[in-house]
């Protein structure tokens, strides 16, 4: 074992759930990938902004006070998931880079949620991605480690079932884990669960495959490589996430 980008191994048995058992909700049942956002005189990962007014580059766009101040203080790279709406499974992925007070954008991906949309008070199996700011500590995947900064744990464990939809086949060539209900410091797949079962776990960024998932957060291929590369224990990540009022509130 290695860390801060090296390779981990070990025998994947969770992930967006139990891998065994409860991976199926992972999925849904549409076409692969899912494209870079581009938006006229933008580049790639730009998102919408509403407001007329200029915003503030010492906070994350379009979040409000309540999880801004949620934000660790040496938290230098943040993620930030903004939802399409309270029960859409449609979402768009921002990374800011913290330059000296101020918040950059980095790159952004079309990514997409729970199939039934986004919670307050996440639960097992109610396929809806919790609302929070999360630390991003531990990353894994069934591919090679692409160069990750986070520590990587690489196994076929983590393939997903055959039996799926075969667009559904490489969403765990990548993962990133969530800390939503897990020990930091532990591989992706580990079952531990310190606020007990009916909260949920096993909740990763991970390779979308075109709609909705239980409740992890799904970006293309792309997107994952470079979070991978790009997010830096040493810099804090953390992400923000959550349907656009619930983010501002």
């Amino acid at each position: 074992m290695r860390m801060n980008g090296a390779t981990r191994t070990g025998l994947a048995a969770v992930g967006c759930g139990v891998l065994a058992v409860g991976l199926a909700a992972c999925g849904g049942s549409a076409d692969d990938g899912a494209k870079d956002v581009k938006g006229k005189g933008g580049s790639a990962g730009q998102a919408a902004h509403t407001s007329a007014s200029p915003a503030d580059p010492t906070r994350i766009p379009d979040v409000g006070d309540r999880l801004q101040k949620k934000i660790p203080s040496d938290s230098r790279q943040v993620l930030a998931v903004y939802g399409a709406g309270k029960d859409s499974a449609t979402s768009t992925a921002v990374l800011y880079t913290k330059s000296g007070a101020n918040w950059k954008k980095t790159a952004g991906w079309a990514a997409h949620n729970g199939k039934k949309g986004w919670t307050t008070d996440h639960h097992e199996d109610d396929k809806r991605s919790p609302v929070g700011v999360f630390t991003l500590s531990d990353a894994g995947g069934v591919l090679d480690d692409p160069g990750a900064r986070l520590p990587y744990t690489q196994s076929a464990g983590f393939q997903a079932p055959h039996y799926w939809a075969k667009s559904h086949w490489h969403d765990f060539d990548y993962v990133i884990a969530i800390d939503y209900n897990r020990v930091k410091g532990n591989p992706p797949d580990d079952g531990t669960r310190p606020w007990g079962a009916d909260k949920g776990g096993g909740i990763w960024l991970h390779l979308d495959h075109g709609s909705g998932t239980s409740a992890c957060v799904s970006l293309p291929k792309s997107g994952m490589e470079y979070l991978l590369r790009t997010l830096d224990p040493d810099r804090h990540p953390v992400i923000v996430m959550g349907d656009r009022q619930d983010l501002k509130a």
